[in-house]
């Protein structure tokens, strides 16, 4: 992928602003990539041998034309046959960039609906930024049409079992104050743990394997059923991965706890 011309050799391009280039171009020529707290990285861009090259009807400097190279991946290029910009992310701000993508939710936009009068002009209002916003959902075109066409626009690969940890005989229990004393006191006697550990001390043949794994790996051949409270072992394969709830270390029997979950196999207690 090559960027411009730009700059003197095309100064109307689209991305110039104030006589610059707003993307940098064109790139420094280093011998080593060389990193960058505040910014993109500087990449390995090597002079190459002087002369002329042609590419896609331009012609450009042999020597210099790595400076106009895109960073790309050529796994990505050809399996979606399209330009796709790969960067390395190396500050720290890029967790917090892509925390904004999952969470800011769907693209929304401002706009007015104005009545026309005749066929020469229109009304004039006066703006109110008020009643222009509208706390709705806005969908591109190119999103409608997969959409309408029934593509999928997101995958998940994995279901994500949170599993719970508590200490013996403090389980996490909810209820109402209208709620029954006793039945609260039975609500949480079966949880996700305290059944692992009697999924591995059953002599079931089907309970088997339970044994041989950890508490995370236990939903990848057993599902939660939540209305008998129990493990059941899964019929077909489902990938499922499971995660421990975090505990902080301040809480020091469950953390260790939590350590010997994750490395002791077939816990009975």
């Amino acid at each position: 992928m090559m960027h411009g011309p730009c700059g003197a050799a095309n100064p109307n391009s689209p991305c110039m602003k104030d006589g610059k280039c707003t993307k940098g171009y064109p790139k420094p020529l280093v011998e080593v990539t060389q990193g960058n707290v505040n910014g993109f990285p500087v990449y390995r861009r090597r002079r190459r041998p002087p002369g002329v090259l042609k590419l896609k009807g331009r012609e450009y400097d042999n020597a210099t034309i790595n400076q106009w190279v895109v960073p790309y991946n050529p796994y990505l290029s050809q399996k979606y046959n399209c330009h796709i910009n790969v960067e390395v992310c190396t500050a720290l701000t890029a967790v917090k960039y892509l925390y904004k993508y999952v969470y800011k939710g769907s693209d929304k936009a401002v706009i007015t609906v104005e009545p026309v009068q005749g066929e020469s002009h229109r009304a004039m209002i006066e703006p109110n930024e008020i009643l222009r916003y509208l706390n709705a959902r806005y969908i591109s075109p190119v999103e409608a049409c997969m959409r309408l066409l029934d593509f999928s626009v997101q995958g998940k690969t994995h279901s994500i079992v949170q599993l719970t940890i508590h200490l013996e005989n403090e389980q996490l229990v909810t209820f109402r104050s209208s709620d029954n004393p006793d039945q609260v006191l039975t609500r949480g006697r079966h949880t996700m743990l305290t059944r692992f550990f009697e999924l591995c001390a059953s002599e079931a043949p089907e309970n088997q394997e339970a044994k041989t794994m950890v508490y995370q790996d236990i939903a990848k051949k057993f599902r939660w059923d939540a209305k008998t409270k129990r493990w059941v072992r899964r019929k077909r394969f489902q990938a499922a991965i499971g995660r421990m709830v975090h505990v902080s270390p301040r809480d020091m029997n469950k953390f260790y706890m939590r350590v010997l979950l994750c490395h002791r196999k077939g816990p009975q207690s």
